[in-house]
């Protein structure tokens, strides 16, 4: 098998990863963080010891990062918790549906809230001043996709961070592809939230999301239990990361991700250059081809869509699958907004998103494979 549909999750985790998760389930199986013995305390450590981890890695305090279900939850209660009465959110036509649902659920059911979509300008990506003429007098947040997962195009999210700490807006950031391909620091590129999917670019499980906070804004819980701490009091705590982290959290994972960090550190610029060339390879290939292709040259991430002329990108997929057993992803993506900017709606588009592991040689025959089904349709 060929799986080239890492953008919805890695298939191959690394040894430490792989590891970290088996210790987890053989050594450090007690509830962190919810009882005062030993075994206890020693899986506390071990789950404090990523957020340090964390923190590290994406330029903020352990304090302020959070673990969550999953990317959607990361950024469900990045928006819905900070919502403010009567305002503005500007967001990105290459956003996910975890951002736009939320949006659309405030929209619909708070009064006098509004949200903006700023299109793109450039073909690169989104710029700041594609931000910056959306913006209102009563905009608090803007939330910008990085990468985006359909495309691989790249917002200048540095940019846009600047200006946007100039005018004392909050600065939201999906990095649910841009996690493990670009080293975010958040003080110094001015974000206030990023959401991390650990289970992509960090090869670690699925079941854990990233919330990591920086500045001094406010955020409200948008779930309520058990934290461990304050059992006596019926209100969520105020302490951070508790107040976030209602419930038993998801250790396994939390302790790959961990492990996933420490791998794409030790092999981050062997990571992006293999990306770069199996990106760049393949976008030269089927340059030659009579297809459409909607990823950019320069945008090198691993993210690669294209279409194939009057074929339903979902038969496209189906045949890659059946006839050669390579695995993509076809359809919409849950980003609907870049599939009508990109002229899709009417079948979406067939995605490759490689990884680290894949080789020139599975990339050579998904080429051959596409030429096979191009000679099929003539």
């Amino acid at each position: 098998m060929i799986y080239l549909d890492n953008s919805a999750s890695s298939l191959i985790k690394p040894k430490n990863v792989q590891k970290a998760v088996l210790n987890a389930l053989n050594i450090f199986t007690a509830n962190p963080g919810r009882s005062g013995h030993k075994q206890a305390i020693k899986t506390a450590l071990e789950v404090e010891k990523v957020r340090e981890k964390v923190a590290q890695h994406v330029g903020t305090t352990a304090e302020k990062v959070i673990f969550n279900f999953n990317c959607t939850d990361a950024l469900n209660m990045a928006i819905l918790g900070s919502y403010r009465p009567n305002g503005h959110v500007v967001c990105t036509v290459n956003e996910h549906n975890s951002v736009l649902r939320p949006l659309e659920h405030l929209k619909q059911t708070e009064d006098n809230f509004s949200y903006t979509v700023a299109e793109q300008s450039g073909k690169l990506g989104i710029t700041w001043e594609d931000i910056e003429k959306c913006l209102k007098e009563n905009t608090y947040l803007v939330i910008c996709n990085h990468i985006s997962n359909v495309n691989g195009d790249v917002a200048d999210i540095v940019e846009i961070g600047k200006h946007l700490k100039e005018r004392n807006i909050l600065f939201l950031v999906d990095g649910a592809q841009g996690g493990g391909h670009f080293l975010y620091n958040m003080q110094e590129m001015n974000i206030n939230m990023l959401a991390l999917a650990p289970h992509k670019g960090f090869y670690s499980p699925q079941g854990i999301g990233c919330l990591a906070l920086n500045g001094d804004f406010e955020l409200n819980p948008i779930r309520f239990g058990g934290t461990g701490t304050n059992s006596l009091d019926l209100s969520i705590p105020t302490t951070y990361p508790e107040r976030f982290e209602s419930g038993t959290i998801n250790t396994p994972a939390i302790l790959g991700f961990g492990e996933g960090i420490k791998f794409v550190e030790e092999n981050f610029i062997y990571i992006q250059e293999k990306l770069e060339d199996l990106t760049t390879y393949l976008h030269y290939e089927l340059s030659k081809l009579p297809i459409e292709i909607y990823t950019k040259t320069e945008n090198t991430s691993g993210v690669f869509a294209f279409n194939i002329p009057n074929v339903n990108s979902t038969d496209v997929a189906n045949y890659l699958d059946e006839k050669w057993n390579i695995c993509v992803r076809s359809g919409y993506h849950c980003a609907p907004l870049k599939h009508k900017s990109l002229g899709t709606l009417d079948g979406g588009a067939v995605r490759v998103s490689m990884s680290y592991y894949n080789t020139y040689q599975e990339i050579e025959k998904l080429v051959f494979a596409i030429k096979t089904l191009l000679k099929k349709q003539s």
